[in-house]
């Protein structure tokens, strides 16, 4: 929880940063996020720019003492990407909150991508654009035909890459300290990365500090060559990778490991995801295949005659049980989230997918090193 002195620190970097880049109407803001400690300051932030209309928590990322803390502000809903996968449902969802009116949409995942279009047709409103925080969700926008309204994506932002590296600490420490929960170690256990972008990387590093053989897959070759020139073993396929692996760390954020490659997963091996596990892992496959077992809090035994292995927090960012934390970093990438939020309520842009541009980014690095160089 951040101390009364850190909260105003990071309420003042926000505020500059809404300031310097907001010189629009108020647009209304639907607003897709992670609810956990300290997220209500970046809300905060958010509502210098727009009317935060709806704040819907990542339904696996949700701090109890956060949402209550939240909801006495902000209206705050129920997030299903089932039910989004539906465009009628999401139109009459949005116009729930924001009918005839100028709105944002903040997305972690690209929950918005699937209804986009039949927003943009149909809402009553008029739908300003979009702003989207994963490569996940990168993803999802970015294979659309065409976006009807801009998209800006912070995903690939140079901003994002301390974020991304640390997470990728976090990552392996929670996996290590649930391992060794049951009395097992990481030492001696031979791990599969599978998906070789920044947090892949990340990962690999650390395992690779920690003894442990890592094993890269990813499907672009261009980042297998660049695996393997960093030191790791790679795998053309990933039955290949997953074979005699005993930790397999899910890294894609597009459905990493499907039912017939978890037959594939060796005995005893455990596997953890860096993201929602609707979106990595396609665990409700198994169902009657395997039996599951809670042996330890957070890990659950999958096993069928003659196979068994562990998923690790339910197959979700198994960093979040420890807070998931990255200090003072990740208030980059929420600035710059803050930024494109301006950038959309206070000029037009064409249709497309956009980046932040270099000079915004580089104001906004500059505001945090006055704010938090030499402590987070």
């Amino acid at each position: 929880m951040l101390e009364v002195h850190e909260r105003g620190r990071v309420s003042a970097f926000f505020r500059r940063v809404a300031d310097i880049h907001h010189h629009g109407e108020r647009p209304a803001v639907i607003a897709i996020t992670h609810l956990l400690p300290g997220r209500e300051v970046f809300l905060a932030g958010v509502a210098r720019i727009g009317d935060i209309v709806a704040v819907l928590p990542k339904p696996r990322s949700i701090h109890e003492p956060t949402l209550r803390e939240v909801g006495r502000t902000w209206q705050t809903d129920t997030l299903d990407r089932d039910a989004f996968a539906d465009p009628e449902h999401v139109l009459a969802y949005v116009e729930s909150r924001a009918a005839g009116r100028d709105l944002v949409l903040l997305d972690v995942g690209g929950y918005f991508a699937p209804a986009l279009e039949h927003l943009a047709a149909r809402f009553s409103g008029r739908l300003l654009g979009v702003v989207e925080d994963t490569e996940n969700g990168h993803q999802r926008y970015a294979a659309l035909d065409k976006t009807p309204v801009p998209v800006y994506s912070v995903a690939r932002s140079p901003l994002k890459d301390p974020e991304d590296y640390l997470v990728g600490q976090s990552v392996v420490f929670s996996t290590e300290a649930l391992v060794r929960s049951r009395d097992d170690i990481l030492n001696g256990r031979p791990a599969c990365v599978i998906g070789y972008g920044k947090l892949g990387r990340s990962i690999a590093a650390m395992l690779h500090s920690r003894h442990v053989g890592v094993t890269v897959f990813d499907i672009d070759p261009v980042r297998r060559v660049q695996a393997l020139s960093q030191g790791y073993r790679t795998a053309p396929a990933l039955a290949d990778a997953l074979a005699g692996a005993g930790l397999v760390v899910c890294a894609t954020g597009n459905m990493a490991l499907k039912e017939e490659d978890f037959r594939r997963v060796a005995n005893g091996a455990y596997i953890a995801s860096v993201t929602s596990s609707d979106d990595e892992l396609e665990l409700s496959s198994l169902t009657g295949l395997y039996t599951r077992t809670a042996v330890e809090p957070h890990i659950t035994r999958y096993a069928a005659v003659g196979h068994y292995f562990y998923v690790l927090a339910d197959g979700n960012a198994v960093n979040f049980l420890h807070g998931a934390s990255v200090g003072s970093y990740i208030l980059l990438v929420q600035a710059e989230i803050l930024a494109a939020t301006a950038l959309i309520a206070s000029q037009p842009v064409d249709a497309g997918m956009w980046d932040v541009p270099a000079d915004t980014r580089q104001s906004i690095a500059g505001a945090w090193l006055t704010y938090f160089d030499g402590g987070s």
